[in-house]
């Protein structure tokens, strides 16, 4: 018999389903003063380090001193997004039949750090194409397994977090560890790379990182609880859970957001290139590269004291209009001076706008549709990104290498500004939707 004939017969399920959700609610509550440090400690250490190595100044400069290139920034650049490109999805399929994805977060993001070392490693042990191919090669592989991490991890935090605490965490998190990361990435540039510590500054900043960001794993792994998962989907082949992507995407909001992360990171595709502007307008030294950082670092921790309260009483679309807007204005005040204050004051902008669309694009895409789907949502999400992100970084460094900079402030300011008219009117706040 159809048991939508038979409504008593739906009934065993329903009160199972019900169940397991208030047994994942009371267990959340239950651990979650634990889980929240636990987090809290794993986000600032790894924010620490990754953003040594993800910040707009020091991965651009090194490739510049390998290779005195604009276009070769813009390869090393598609490199780490290739990389990100080809495993979310992978990772989504991973863990979304898993009633729990720690171990599978820990066996990625160790993966992750080690791509760090390699880095160091092969700066100090290498010289000549060998450094230059082991770079690139380290670059791809941390590219990859970033994207299997992010996934797994934005997963994570959805079982282990509140959504009504979600944005204060990361905001606070961001706070703390990108007052760390702009103070080291001063330090890294003035002391490390300008007076080459241990015979090669930049290896010293990667080991640094490694350091940081392993720590903060250890963290994660000792202290975090785990809820079983209350729903969890059938395991299916991948090529078949491909094919019912349309379906998420049946949800008008969702795929418009989409649409807005593509623009949006269209954009910031133009991000390594910033210090390879402000260097041929100030010159490109330690000094600048150090100072530079950390504007941009300080700024971006600053602004997550204000994001992340401001997400959870809000919501994060209007924070990621802000984000939106702060970038836009980073972009016009490097368009438009050539001394040292405009160009500090935009490299702020640009940190202002990179936290809000960091903190409010990966926490906005947990609250589209069920949460059986979120692991697939951010892969999906992260997949068109990475996309994207592979292919206009060596667009845009060949372009830069063969017109200036004149296009590439046209591009990334018409992308940004098609980024916010689609999400201020295409995508609604997804936590106010019925």
């Amino acid at each position: 018999m159809d048991p939508l004939d038979d409504p008593e017969g739906l009934t065993p399920q329903v009160d199972e389903h019900q169940r397991a959700l208030d047994d994942h609610a009371r267990f959340m509550d239950e651990n979650l003063q634990r889980n929240y440090r636990a987090n809290f400690i794993h986000g600032v250490l790894g924010m620490t380090g990754f953003r040594l190595i993800y910040a707009p100044t020091i991965i651009p400069a090194y490739i510049v001193l390998l290779t005195g290139s604009a276009a070769a920034v813009g390869l090393g650049t598609a490199l780490l997004q290739l990389g990100a490109t080809i495993s979310p999805i992978v990772s989504g399929a991973r863990i979304e039949h898993r009633t729990h994805i720690l171990p599978y977060a820990i066996k990625v993001g160790s993966l992750m750090r080690l791509m760090i070392l390699g880095l160091a490693l092969s700066g100090w042990f290498l010289t000549g194409n060998a450094l230059l191919a082991a770079t690139f090669v380290c670059f791809l592989l941390l590219g990859f397994f970033t994207g299997a991490q992010r996934v797994a991890f934005q997963a994570l935090m959805g079982k282990l977090i509140p959504i009504s605490k979600r944005g204060r965490l990361q905001g606070y998190r961001n706070l703390a560890g990108g007052a760390i990361a702009a103070v080291l990435a001063w330090v890294a540039g003035h002391y490390f790379i300008e007076e080459k510590w241990l015979g090669n500054g930049y290896a010293t900043t990667f080991l640094l990182a490694f350091v940081l960001t392993s720590m903060g794993l250890v963290v994660l792994k000792t202290m975090i609880r785990e809820p079983t998962a209350p729903i969890s989907r059938p395991q299916i082949p991948l090529v078949q859970r491909i094919r019912q992507f349309p379906e998420m995407l049946e949800d008008r909001d969702f795929a418009n957001f989409l649409w807005v992360q593509c623009f949006a990171t269209m954009s910031r595709a133009g991000a390594p290139f910033w210090t390879v502007y402000a260097g041929r307008q100030l010159g490109l030294d330690g000094a600048l590269i150090g100072g530079l950082s950390f504007a941009f670092l300080a700024s971006d921790t600053i602004a997550n004291a204000i994001w992340g309260p401001m997400g959870d009483r809000l919501g994060f679309k209007r924070v990621y209009v802000l984000a939106l807007s702060c970038s836009t204005a980073g972009v016009l005040a490097l368009l438009f001076g050539s001394s040292a204050i405009p160009i500090y004051l935009g490299f702020m902008l640009l940190g202002f706008g990179a936290s809000g669309w960091m903190l409010a694009s990966t926490t906005m895409v947990l609250e589209f549709g069920s949460s059986a789907d979120t692991p697939m949502r951010l892969a999906l999400m992260t997949t068109a990104e990475g996309a994207i992100a592979t292919v206009a970084p060596v667009a845009i460094g060949l372009m830069v290498a063969a017109t200036g900079f004149g296009p590439l402030f046209a591009l990334v300011l018409g992308t940004l500004l098609t980024a916010l008219g689609l999400l201020v009117w295409k995508v609604r706040e997804p936590r106010h939707r019925n």
